[in-house]
């Protein structure tokens, strides 16, 4: 099975909207039992707790269903997950330094699989009025489509 992490600042806006997604898509398409799919924080604020209540409703108004209860990173999803999501660059740096010598996942930026903004950050909602939680739902929705058709093609799936 092929497993799937992103990650975000707090595991409560960016990250569980990108596992929401992709779970999403994997159900569409008749993959949701070859692919694992999970989110995280690098970060310990919210551990625990559901997504950011503006997250949920972005999401609610799209269909979208949010599983995650936020979680802090832990040094065996290194190990665990094939691919690594940050959702901007910060996060993709403090992954980096965190990656323990010798493990398998690989880290990238989820951007780097959106063709309007390939190598871009998403923008932390948490900050933003509404409109930035509906900005990270399109960045995210075009990004987890197109991470799903590289796995699948790079996999054979």
């Amino acid at each position: 099975m092929i497993k799937v992490l992103f990650v975000c600042l707090g595991n409560i806006c960016r990250s569980p909207m990108a596992e929401g997604l992709f779970i999403h898509h994997l159900n569409a398409q008749g993959l949701a039992d070859k692919i694992d799919v999970d989110s995280c924080g690098t970060g310990p604020w919210h551990v625990g707790e559901r997504p950011d209540r503006r997250m949920q409703q972005t999401a609610d108004a799209h269909g979208i269903h949010l599983p995650s209860i936020a979680r802090q990173l832990r040094d065996d999803d290194f190990h665990e997950f094939d691919y690594i999501l940050a959702m901007d660059s910060s996060n993709r740096r403090n992954l980096m330094a965190a990656k323990p010598p010798g493990s398998k996942g690989q880290v990238m930026l989820i951007r780097d699989f959106d063709d309007l903004g390939k190598g871009e950050d998403i923008p932390d909602p948490y900050y933003l009025e509404n409109q930035g939680f509906e900005q990270a739902y399109q960045i995210l929705q075009r990004s987890t489509q197109s991470l799903l058709q590289h796995i699948t093609h790079t996999h054979n799936l």
